[in-house]
């Protein structure tokens, strides 16, 4: 029989997508605490932002009529009767008069312009305080228009945005206290492998310390999932059946690390065999080849390689758009940049490969000289990752697709 090929990276990704079910069931939090979540429910602003014209700058608030013969050797003159600070209402500005203010003050009716207070000469004289002005503004100067911003009525998010600080901040500029968001994802995690110990245990002949572990769980909490850890398993195709079972039952997705692969004491795709089905496995990429996507009852299932390097970079560029897909997410693509190598790889592989590269003062990118699965401490001194296609090589000066780690991580 014909092996089957391998699918590319872009074809298992959209395989993927494409089978997500989003979670359907909404929350209201209060704005304060939605950082991360994604939006169930349009927002629209119920009132004009600013709600009022205010003042871009401090300075004094005039008719620009008044000031039409301004200039730096002949100024014009106005008495200034009244002070305006923000949050304060001013009474309306009488002709041939200035008043003072600050930025974020209200207009007060009457005045059409600002002048920045470096354009102004404050003079006491014996009738009250004037002002000197170098300046002939325009109507409108340094003046922001109520509503320029946002219109009342107008959508200010979309369903499906992912909320970070500044969608929060737009919908407190609004008014909105409480924002209605998808609830939180539940994910299941846990590791395979009888030579995994854990940080602070003696490490026996052949073991080795569990990173896998750290790295998924600080992933998983980075995009605001509910996180269930059910540890290391013993490699035993019973005992992982059994996990497999038992986090099935409440969560949207199981994650493992390690035993996907086709060693005698890899038991992890057997047991999603027979207890749920395995509807794809082994990517064309390096590294990262085995990993599996399937269903155990209602979660789906991904099996990510045992090596971290491979663990890690397999998260980035399935587990985290499937699971920004799963949390209603629209967006999921990470943004990539052309951007110039500064190092050669001479040898093509047939499989899609990333390279862990660091940006560089010269505008470049450098490589880590070795590019191993298991070489934990690129992902550290890299920033990023070069993304070269099946058969490609790389002569430096190239221009190479560079995803950097602050798309991918969060």
């Amino acid at each position: 029989m014909q092996k089957k090929p391998m699918l590319s990276v872009a074809e298992a990704l959209d395989f993927m997508l494409d089978a997500a079910r989003p979670v359907a069931a909404a929350e209201t939090v209060p704005t304060l605490q939605a950082n991360g979540r994604v939006l169930a429910v349009a927002q629209a602003s119920g009132l004009d932002v600013p709600p009022m014209d205010n003042s871009q700058m401090d300075g004094y608030v005039v008719r620009a009529a008044d000031c039409a013969g301004a200039a730096a050797d002949a100024g014009v003159h106005l008495k200034v009767t009244q002070r305006i600070p923000a949050g304060h209402v001013g009474q309306p500005l009488q002709p041939g008069t200035a008043a003072r203010i600050f930025t974020g003050a209200m207009i007060p009716a009457g005045a059409d312009a600002v002048v920045m207070q470096e354009m102004c000469e404050p003079e006491q004289r014996a009738d009250g305080d004037w002002i000197g002005i170098r300046h002939a503004p325009t109507a409108g100067e340094w003046v922001r228009r109520r509503g320029e911003d946002i219109r009342a009525g107008s959508v200010i998010l979309a369903a499906g945005t992912r909320l970070r600080a500044q969608e929060l901040g737009l919908a407190a500029s609004v008014g909105l206290a409480h924002l209605p968001v998808l609830r939180r994802l539940r994910v299941a995690v846990f590791f395979t492998g009888d030579e995994l110990a854990m940080p602070g245990e003696a490490l026996k002949p052949g073991a080795i310390y569990n990173s896998n572990r750290f790295i998924l769980r600080g992933l998983l909490e980075n995009l605001g999932c509910d996180v269930t850890d059910y540890g290391i398993v013993p490699d035993s195709l019973q005992a992982t059946r059994d996990t497999l079972r038992q986090a099935a039952a409440a969560h949207d997705l199981i994650i493992t690390s390690g035993g996907v692969s086709v060693g005698e004491e890899d038991h992890v795709k057997p047991a999603v065999e027979a207890e749920g089905r395995l509807n794809m496995w082994q990517i064309a990429m390096k590294p990262g080849k085995p990993l599996a996507f399937g269903e155990v009852e209602s979660a789906f299932f991904l099996g990510l390689p045992g090596n971290p390097v491979s663990s890690f970079i397999t998260f980035l560029l399935f587990v985290r758009p499937f699971i920004l897909r799963l949390q209603g997410a629209a967006d999921v693509a990470p943004q990539a940049y052309a951007m110039r190598a500064d190092f050669a790889w001479p040898k093509a592989d047939r499989r899609n490969e990333f390279l862990r590269v660091k940006r560089n003062a010269g505008g470049g990118l450098d490589l880590y000289p070795n590019q191993g699965s298991a070489v934990l401490t690129s992902t550290v001194w890299g920033d990023g990752l070069v993304d070269n296609p099946p058969g490609q090589t790389i002569v430096a000066g190239d221009t190479v697709r560079f995803i950097p780690f602050t798309d991918l991580l969060y």
